[in-house]
């Protein structure tokens, strides 16, 4: 059966969006775009999607009808995806608190600004031993960074599958010190009914994916129509098919 899914926000297909929306047509997925100043359309056909992606895509594009209709899709079946970034969360602007979507994510949001914009290393690190999206991954011996992303508080219910340990560095002659001070939760995954719904904290695209974005020992090229394509780390690659995949 053919997959198909709703990609909303990342600015526009020719910037942010380039990066999801070209692994996406590599592993011939199917999936309709919408641009972050675009509104979801009211007579939205929510039934003809599998999954449904808000990735800088402030909640005022999406009524709160069409909201609650993708949300009664979750028990049969239907899932939905959170990327962080501004207008993601409560962000600068997202403020998806309190609307259908904002509630049925397996987090709580803030009501405040919860962008973490940070100047030292963030690593990315697994919270549990085994799960199909993080598997065969080389979290221990090629720990990903990141730059940046929103606070969330993942909800009992939930499992936080990774967190992001922001780290302090200080320089000690030719010796550079890294000591963990806060940890929070960065993928975030539950299932409901028949659906499931996920969210990831940070962005899949520069900047706030930093460093990851090139996470691996090889490339990866991609090209979405409307694009220019991009090219980005092998294991960067992998880890969103899995997440994409299971969801």
């Amino acid at each position: 059966m053919t997959q198909r899914i709703l990609y909303c926000g990342d600015t526009t297909l020719d910037t942010a969006a380039a990066y999801l929306a070209s692994l996406l047509t590599l592993w011939q997925i199917e999936f309709e775009y919408v641009p972050s100043d675009q509104p979801l359309p009211a007579d939205l056909d929510v039934d003809g999607f599998d999954l449904f992606v808000f990735s800088d895509y402030s909640a005022a594009r999406a009524g709160s009808t069409i909201q609650q209709r993708i949300v009664d899709r979750v028990a049969a079946g239907t899932s939905v995806l959170m990327i962080g970034g501004w207008e993601s969360f409560h962000g600068l602007g997202g403020d998806w608190d309190g609307t259908p979507i904002g509630d049925a994510l397996p987090v709580e949001i803030s009501s405040a600004d919860d962008r973490m914009n940070c100047d030292s290393p963030v690593f990315v690190r697994p919270s549990v031993d085994d799960h199909p999206v993080i598997r065969d991954l080389p979290w221990a011996n090629r720990p990903p960074l990141i730059g940046g992303f929103n606070r969330v508080t993942a909800k009992p219910s939930a499992t936080v599958l990774l967190e992001a340990v922001r780290m302090a560095a200080r320089s000690e002659g030719n010796t550079f010190v890294v000591q963990a001070i806060e940890t929070h939760p960065l993928l975030v995954v539950a299932e409901s009914g028949s659906g499931k719904v996920a969210v990831l904290a940070t962005d899949v695209a520069p900047h706030w994916i930093g460093p990851m974005v090139d996470w691996g020992e090889s490339r990866v090229t991609a090209r979405a129509g409307g694009t220019d394509g991009v090219e980005v780390g092998n294991r960067y690659a992998q880890f969103l098919q899995q997440l994409v995949t299971w969801l």
